[in-house]
């Protein structure tokens, strides 16, 4: 147990007598300092305790209540002061003793014959043996701990010997943060209280580490693996001396076990990819598809192909997806990991934590005897997602957004210029070119642009006529529709737009 007040007063060489404070005799000590400063709280750490002889210490209420709140607001343990034949103080001011008493600060005297260093010294031998004993538990827990890791009984063994040696309790989840194991707690509503600390972390790999006070108390989180990262250690309430010395040794031995674990699923790995191979088969028919599905544990419903570029470690990096997708179905092809998950897995989250800036291709969404097909896309993507930077879906394959978006921005911007700047120029308001976007998008209907718009017929097709005599495209040619609407959508996507005083119709307006 630390050093108390309490015990240094019980210390019969010392002598020390109780004045006032007996409130705060359990306070831990953790150092002892001389000094006769007045204004002491800048030079202390806390836990201290202040000792003095009272040279400069006035017997004036305020000076008392003063020097009292400086001890306070540093923390200070007690204080300590000498008195008797010899020294300025033969007894402790009344005003020192009211204020000591008033913020609950244990103030003792100390006779003359009893130098400060003896106090001094009786705090460090007992501070050296409470490190010692400390040392000596963690020790024997250690070795509690590794014989734990190192039994049959595993994972669950060895987070039962931590919580019997510590009171922590304890979980742990792997890299998709389910749970493993737990003890001394409530393990799936620890990792759902710990889920936005679990996420921080595990945006930093085996880098990070994290922890705060949340609803169920003080947690701390640690990433486990030694070459990837395998898992996430929780600890709820870790704050003993003995706990946070052997963190480092419980980590170490979980990620131990967490690469033991990865090592022995390798088999179960390479059924999943075969059971993938035989998917994306082209002659496979629908009922051996779902029976494929059904075999690994997959919804039999719909699904997509993912296909992503894997740089230097395609085989950890297929082992990762594949752990956090249902059904495990990954397999590795040259540098790409191809998977198939289920149509309702939200593969953007998956692929933002366990693959974060690796080009990856989202197939359409498909029956599963048509995965195959779903993979070609996926994989025609690739590029597509090296030039954005992002996972690209087929969804927005076909889109003229992606199209642009792939485009030079200073190329698209002086086209988009160039097309519509008459317009910008004629009509700085943007009534004209509002009117074009909305009879584009309802396909030339006078009617429903009419409407949409809440203008008179006749005013929509006067803005239309008006758009073609300023840009020189007529109104009934595909190919001017096009390039207006190309121009808007390139405007659309957030390309730049020159400020418009730059533009110089050499159209006079009209009508």
């Amino acid at each position: 147990m630390p050093l108390t007040v309490r015990d240094l007063l019980a210390i019969p060489s010392l002598r020390l007598q109780l004045v006032a404070g007996g409130a705060g005799l359990g306070r831990v000590v953790e150092a002892a300092h001389a000094t006769e400063n007045t204004r002491p709280a800048s030079w202390l750490e806390g836990a201290e305790v202040v000792m003095t002889n009272g040279l400069l210490l006035s017997a004036d209420d305020t000076d008392c209540a003063a020097y009292v709140d400086q001890l306070s607001g540093g923390r200070a343990a007690a204080l300590i002061v000498g008195v008797g034949a010899g020294l300025p103080l033969q007894a402790v001011p009344t005003a020192l003793i009211h204020h000591a008493e008033r913020v609950r600060l244990p103030l003792l005297t100390s006779p003359a014959g009893v130098p400060f260093a003896s106090i001094t010294k009786a705090v460090f031998v007992a501070r050296a043996a409470e490190e010692r004993r400390l040392l000596e538990r963690t020790l024997r827990t250690q070795r509690r701990l590794s014989s734990a890791a190192a039994s049959s009984d595993g994972l669950t063994g060895l987070l039962s010997s931590w919580f019997q040696a510590t009171g922590s309790g304890v979980a742990v989840c792997d890299a998709a943060g389910r749970l493993l194991g737990a003890a001394g707690t409530d393990g799936p509503q620890l990792l759902a209280n710990a889920a936005p600390v679990i996420d921080t972390v595990g945006l930093h790999g085996l880098r990070g580490s994290g922890g705060g006070d949340l609803a169920c108390g003080k947690v701390v989180v640690q990433p486990l693996g030694t070459a990837r990262l395998r898992g996430f250690l929780v600890l709820l309430g870790a704050d003993s001396a003995e706990a946070r010395l052997l963190i480092s040794v419980l980590v170490s031995l979980l990620s131990v076990e967490l690469e033991r674990r990865h090592l022995a699923d390798e088999p179960q790995r390479r059924r999943r990819a075969a059971i993938l191979a035989r998917l994306f088969h082209t002659d496979i028919t629908a009922e051996q598809a779902q029976a494929l599905l059904r075999t690994a544990d997959v919804p039999s419903g719909a699904v997509r192909a993912v296909a992503v570029q894997a740089a230097g470690e395609p085989v950890e990096l297929a082992a990762d997806l594949a752990l956090a997708v249902p059904g495990g179905l990954a397999r590795v092809t040259g540098a790409t990991v191809e998977l198939v998950v289920p149509e309702e897995l939200d593969t953007s989250a998956v692929l933002r934590r366990f693959a974060p800036g690796r080009p990856a291709g989202i197939g359409p969404t498909v029956a599963p005897q048509y995965a195959v097909l779903s993979l070609r896309q996926a994989v025609a993507l690739l590029s597509s997602s090296v030039e954005l930077g992002r996972p690209v879906s087929a969804a927005e394959a076909g889109s003229v957004r992606l199209l642009l978006s792939l485009g030079s921005p200073a190329t698209l911007a002086a086209f988009a210029d160039t097309v519509l700047a008459p317009l910008d120029a004629a009509d700085p308001d943007g009534e004209l070119i509002e009117t074009l976007r909305v009879w584009l998008e309802t396909n030339g209907s006078w009617a429903e642009s009419s409407a949409l718009l809440g203008l008179h017929r006749h005013t929509v097709q006067n803005r239309i006529e008006k758009v073609a005599r300023l840009t020189g495209r007529q109104q009934d040619s595909a190919e001017d529709r096009v390039d207006l609407w190309l121009a808007l959508t390139a405007r659309a996507v957030g390309l730049p737009r020159p400020p418009q005083q730059k533009y110089r119709s050499t159209v006079p307006p009209q009508g």
